[in-house]
């Protein structure tokens, strides 16, 4: 009996570049490079991990783009590992806009709508396609598969999707969109697995990274998301402020004098929690720092999930579960700590003990409302997707 095929997927986030080799829904090897692009303090560095976690190596990269982190870790397998030999590729791609709602294979037209979509998601999308291009010219047989994440959010109503604008607008596609697709959609399916109720009910979950968001979910379709036009939109980030008083906009534009270029590296590049504490924009730093600008963005980033987990929960009619994931989600006891404490209102009681373990299950006895941890996996998602579009056959 043959073995089933091994797909590789390639998840680029702002700052960040994940790499995995999966076969069969197991991942056989990873690697993350992260602190990448220029407003990140530290190095731009590259771990890889074998199946079991262990880690194989941890290297600085010389430079620290995503395409150079790519071509560096495509070397370095073909000296370490010549036997993974991939036979598709899945990626991440952030926007789909209106008509890539479902996982696809790349191909030229496909391509051109993706690029075509660069203006909506320009901190993200063409991070997103570097590392297709690349692939495609140096492995042109190797079939690719792009898996949206907009696509998840597709199921939410007209209402929930509008802007108050003119409606020609819409009609050129200004509306809500929503993103970390892929992250929600995993949660969704492990979520009756850990718990039925909440599956079934109205859940809020918390995707909390360089980039961030908060999607409710009801019987595993979205309901309403905090992002919308663009992935800039909702809660503050890493360096992307998160949602901002349009007029605030109008005033820099027309009174201070501000260009458009100088406003969206304003707006996606200088602000958020690196803004807020002109000292990193990495939670594991604020975190580290004894400077009250650290204390103060830390807290501001607490102060505005919990107002949007109320937001959200009135969208559902109720809050039986609130999920942290993401990379601050899964490993910042502390933000997790917070945020419960600023929901107590809402039915949520934390178990700290359980939080600072980084248990599943973190709510307190009697807390109506459940609360659980569960690790993203976008690129689990991914490979299947892939496996799917392009009909390979993987064990169950």
């Amino acid at each position: 009996m043959s073995e089933s095929p091994l797909i590789a997927v390639v998840n680029c986030g702002s700052a960040t570049l994940k790499f995995s080799l999966l076969r069969d829904g197991r991942t056989l090897l990873t690697a993350l490079a992260d602190r990448l692009g220029p407003a990140v303090e530290s190095g731009p560095r590259i771990t890889v991990k074998d199946a079991g976690g262990a880690q194989l190596l941890q290297s600085p990269l010389a430079a620290g783009s995503h395409g150079e982190a790519l071509t560096w870790l495509f070397q370095w397998l073909k000296q370490e590992h010549p036997e993974f030999t991939p036979a598709a590729v899945g990626h991440r791609v952030v926007h789909g806009g209106d008509k890539l709602v479902q996982p696809l294979r790349v191909d030229a037209q496909v391509l051109s709508e993706i690029e075509a979509l660069v203006p909506l998601a320009p901190l993200h999308q063409p991070h997103n396609l570097a590392p297709i291009r690349f692939i495609a010219e140096r492995f042109s047989q190797l079939p690719q598969v792009a898996c949206f994440d907009t696509a998840f959010h597709a199921s939410q109503t007209r209402i929930e999707r509008l802007f108050a604008l003119p409606r020609e607008l819409e009609a050129r596609g200004i509306r809500r969109y929503g993103f970390h697709g892929l992250s929600y959609e995993y949660i969704a399916q492990r979520l009756p697995e850990l718990d039925a109720a909440a599956a079934s009910g109205c859940t809020v979950v918390c995707h909390l990274g360089n980039g961030a968001s908060l999607c409710a979910i009801r019987d595993g379709r979205s309901v309403a998301s905090t992002m919308s036009f663009t992935a800039l939109d909702g809660i503050p980030m890493g360096t992307r402020s998160g949602a901002v008083d349009p007029g605030v906009l109008l005033h820099l534009l027309m009174e201070e004098g501000m260009e458009a270029k100088q406003l969206h590296d304003l707006l996606y590049k200088r602000s958020g929690l690196l803004g807020l504490s002109g000292i990193s924009s990495d939670m594991r730093d604020l975190l580290d720092s004894d400077r009250p600008e650290a204390g103060e963005a830390v807290e501001y980033f607490c102060y505005r999930i919990a107002r949007e987990i109320g937001s959200l929960a009135a969208a559902l009619g109720g809050l039986d579960c609130l999920v942290f994931t993401g990379g601050i989600g899964e490993h910042a006891a502390p933000v997790r700590a917070r945020v419960g404490e600023l929901c107590r209102w809402l039915g949520v009681e934390m178990d700290m003990a359980t939080n600072e373990g980084h248990g599943t299950q973190l709510q307190a006895p009697g807390s109506r409302v459940k609360v659980l941890m569960i690790p993203a996996n976008e690129e689990g998602m991914i490979a299947a997707h892939t496996a799917r579009v392009l009909g390979l056959t993987v064990a169950r």
